[in-house]
């Protein structure tokens, strides 16, 4: 178990923990702060979060940006990459591919899921992360794939 997921397991056990994990994860990468995540998950090859509706995310139409979306996609993915890279490794980010499907009108629930077969790159190699984000209703607003770059961690 990596030290992300067990922080993750022992803060979100207890009451206001998932807020608690959610802050420290964002002042850790400070951008992600500006769609204010709520972590909902987190575990090796799976990770949930929300990124609410709110004015500052919003654009002239009233929806949520399609960046402040990627970004709360990213997140998600981050949280994905801590859980599961090997402690020997390090990750990051290549590429990011989406679609966008339908407006973003509510608060949305951004997912991130690898199967464990995509993390056999031996010492170094792409890893392709599915991200979407899905309004309350279940419609899904976004998908596509980030790419991430694992590597062994330089010997020091």
């Amino acid at each position: 178990m990596t030290d992300t997921v067990a922080l993750y397991r022992r803060l979100s056990a207890r009451p206001g923990g998932r807020r608690a994990f959610s802050l420290l994860f964002s002042l850790k990468a400070p951008y992600f702060r500006t769609v204010r995540p709520q972590v909902r998950e987190v575990r090796p090859h799976h990770a949930e979060l929300v990124v609410g509706k709110r004015w500052g995310v919003q654009n002239h139409i009233g929806t949520v940006h399609a960046i402040a979306v990627c970004n709360g996609l990213e997140a998600a993915m981050g949280l994905l990459a801590e859980a599961t890279t090997p402690s020997t490794h390090r990750w990051i980010p290549k590429g990011m591919t989406v679609a966008y499907l339908a407006k973003s009108t509510t608060d949305l629930l951004c997912v991130a899921e690898t199967d464990p077969a995509d993390w056999e790159v031996g010492a170094a190699g792409d890893v392709p992360v599915r991200v979407r984000a899905v309004r309350t209703d279940g419609t899904v607003v976004v998908e596509g794939t980030i790419t991430i770059y694992v590597s062994e961690k330089p010997s020091r």
